[in-house]
């Protein structure tokens, strides 16, 4: 089929999404004139242009990539960004200590001055999205190799990058692939590095509920933190320097305090980060029965684990805050999953579509091709079974990982690589716990050894096991005799000491591992996900083929999720989780101290909040019932990377901060369903409130717009 057929029948499947049931979609920006007529329907009173132009300032200048993986938005002219708690946790414990514990205490700067710079962090600015399909398939042919197609596609993707980052100063390119090859698109930001924190409240606030709370409604978590972007004196992104001056936006959003209520139109600007919606009924039950359980099993240990320790040690709890809550996010998240999709039949509603759609190919050019994925599932499962139980169970041992990567630094040919050990060393040192990894890798390497089959273990993994006799001798050899225990001794490492670094028992461990991994796992898993991206393509565009039918039954059609700029809408709406039980889409304050226990850490709330609910001090904040505003749900679709998206109403106000989703809609990167999937926001007033009477930094609301 022709590069042109190609975008005709994706542009008509796009259209014909138009009538796509309410809520479900990430759908483009650059594209929203599409979407534009049913956003209004629904109670949306900006245009298009409002929500993204290249001619003009508009939404899209407004809301930035955090770091690489979450959302924030701009909220003042001169430069003052809103994003999670969640999002800025790992700069705010790299800031902490026992004798600045900003985790426990929070922090919050008085003046710009106290502003505290972040290494490392940047923001990113969508300049613009352009459909390149044409020139990024320049040259491909539809009876080429795979190979050579790859080859032209990353020529031509590599010329176009450089075309577009040559146009300005701090400017990056990226060109993705969208409905797994048949569309491309290049994505040009301008980046700054020079981002400060400004302010973030206690975690007993910030992440109040801790993981008990994660993925759950209700929700009472004040998730957010203030940073600003600075840029040199011409507005340009420049690297961390006190002559910095704070960056001036061409957009930054108004912030409405009128609230929410139950059916307003509200949409999500951000950068969901993954979702497969036209997965394949064996990918969903690989997911659901296969992956999902196991990870789970393998996190459950880590996690218990890491709070024994966390638990009887301050300074331990610092230094694993950010890595528990890491491992915990998506342990939590694949629970609901697994349970959604297992809710929602997904398995068996993609058999009886695949089984429709091979019946209507019979005779075409995609008879076969559900059979064919089967096949290549069958082929892939083992392996990606092996891979993913090597990523959470070997490289989950922290000093074995670190002591690896330090003698690739030592060998390097870059000067600046072994140069930095000793401030690597320092980083790793300050927040690792030896008797939690000791203990881990133990629990971890016996799973590893018990959950796979003898073909796909290292021969090496055998061959120590039976030398040591069992995983906890084999441990006890590895942190014994392993130099890496050692802190000094590491951070004095030099290119002389390679030999001894070769030899150390941690870092055989993580090279071993690894060259197992990269000869006998990856070359496979990449020949057969290579196959099955290839029969993706065919299948995304046979879906498209039989969706246009008239015959068939129409369904929606948006790209998958990939960490680029989408838009998203529904409106505030409860959910019945179960019989007889129904949320509405609302929290409050009330909701905060119902929960607070000082016996429990996750829902110890600072005693200022206290004082301030006991003697109703809530200001200007204060609802017509009496109360403080914490959050709410809408049925706007979501995935990571939307956390700290901007949630906004019908005339494109900020009205909230993205941050979960409910746990029994956590499948919707697979499969949306509208009665259970919602996003849980943040409210705006509660940000302000939290800012006002908990931070005393109402200094802040200077520089912002607040409509009243």
């Amino acid at each position: 089929m022709t590069t042109i057929r190609k975008t005709i029948l994706i542009t008509a499947a796009l259209l014909t999404a138009l009538a796509a049931r309410a809520d479900e979609g990430m759908w483009l920006p650059s594209l929203i004139s599409e979407r534009i007529a049913d956003m209004q329907s629904k109670g949306c009173r900006l245009s298009a242009e409002d929500i993204y132009s290249i001619n003009q300032a508009s939404l899209k200048d407004a809301v930035v990539l955090f770091g690489r993986g979450c959302t924030g938005e701009m909220i003042s002219p001169d430069g003052l960004l809103l994003t999670n708690h969640h999002c800025g946790f790992p700069q705010i414990q790299k800031h902490s200590s026992v004798d600045h514990d900003y985790l426990r205490d929070g922090f919050w700067a008085m003046n710009r001055s106290e502003e505290l710079p972040n290494e490392g962090l940047s923001v990113s600015f969508l300049v613009r999205m352009d459909d390149v399909t044409s020139r990024i398939l320049k040259g491909c042919t539809p009876d080429m190799p795979e190979a050579r197609r790859k080859e032209i596609v990353k020529a031509n993707s590599d010329e176009l990058i450089a075309e577009a980052t040559a146009e300005g100063k701090g400017l990056r390119a990226t060109v993705e692939a969208l409905y797994y090859g048949n569309q491309y698109f290049l994505f040009l930001y301008r980046e700054y590095t020079d981002v400060r924190l400004v302010g973030a409240p206690p975690s007993s606030i910030g992440k109040f509920g801790g993981d008990t709370d994660n993925w759950m409604w209700p929700r009472h978590t004040g998730d957010f933190s203030i940073f600003r972007v600075y840029a040199d004196k011409d507005n340009n992104p420049a690297p961390y320097s006190p002559e910095n001056v704070p960056y001036h936006p061409a957009k930054f959003l108004t912030i409405s305090t009128a609230g929410v209520q139950e059916g307003d139109f509200t949409f999500i600007y951000g950068f969901p980060g993954r979702t497969q919606e036209y997965i394949h009924s064996e990918g969903v039950r690989y997911v659901a029965n296969v992956s999902d359980p196991a990870k789970i099993a393998l996190r459950t240990v880590r996690l218990g684990i890491q709070k024994k320790y966390m638990d009887a040690d301050q300074k331990v709890r610092i230094q694993y805050a950010s890595k528990n809550a890491s491992v915990a996010n998506a342990w939590k998240k694949w629970q609901g999953e697994a349970r959604g999709l297992r809710k929602l039949q997904t398995v068996k509603v993609k058999q009886d579509y695949e089984a429709d759609f091979s019946r209507w190919a019979k005779g075409s050019s995609y008879e076969g091709l559900t059979e064919k994925i089967a096949g290549i599932y069958a082929e892939l499962e083992p392996l990606m079974f092996a891979a993913e139980h090597y990523n959470e169970t070997a490289r989950a041992v922290e000093l074995t990982q670190f002591a690896g990567r330090i003698a690739s630094a030592l060998k390097s040919t870059d000067a600046s690589l072994r140069d930095k050990i000793s401030l690597q060393a320092a980083s790793f040192y300050k927040d690792w716990h030896l008797p939690i990894d000791r203990e881990t890798f133990i629990c971890l390497m016996e799973a590893f050894d018990k959950s796979l089959s003898e073909e796909h273990k290292p021969l090496w993994f055998k061959d120590k096991l039976l030398k040591h006799g069992s995983i906890s001798r084999w441990s006890e050899h590895i942190f014994s005799e392993t130099i890496f225990t050692d802190s000094s001794r590491v951070a004095s490492l030099q290119s002389s000491d390679t030999l001894l670094v070769d030899s150390d028992p941690a870092v055989e461990f993580a090279v071993e591992f690894g060259k197992w991994y990269a000869s006998e796992i990856l070359p496979e898993l990449n020949r057969l996900n290579g196959s099955l991206q290839l029969a993706y393509r065919d299948y995304m565009r046979g879906q498209m083929e039989y969706s246009a039918d008239p015959s068939t039954p129409s369904r929606p059609f948006y790209p998958d999720a990939n960490l680029t700029l989408r838009v998203a809408y529904g409106n505030v709406k409860g959910y019945s989780p179960s019989d007889g039980i129904y949320f509405r889409p609302y929290s409050t304050l009330k909701g905060i101290i119902e929960k607070d226990n000082p016996q429990i850490y996750d829902y110890n709330i600072p005693q200022r909040l206290r004082d301030i609910y006991a003697s109703r001090d809530f200001g200007r904040w204060t609802t017509p019932e009496g109360d403080v505003p914490v959050c709410f749900l809408a049925t706007n679709h979501t995935s990571g990377g939307n956390s700290g998206s901007p949630v906004l109403n019908a005339d494109g106000q900020l009205i909230g901060i993205n941050f979960d989703r409910v746990w029994e809609g956590t499948m919707s990167d697979i499969a949306f369903d509208p009665d259970f999937c919602r996003n849980i926001a943040l409210d705006i007033r509660y940000v302000l409130f939290t800012i006002e009477k908990i931070g005393n930094a109402a200094w802040l609301f200077d520089e912002m717009s607040v409509i009243e």
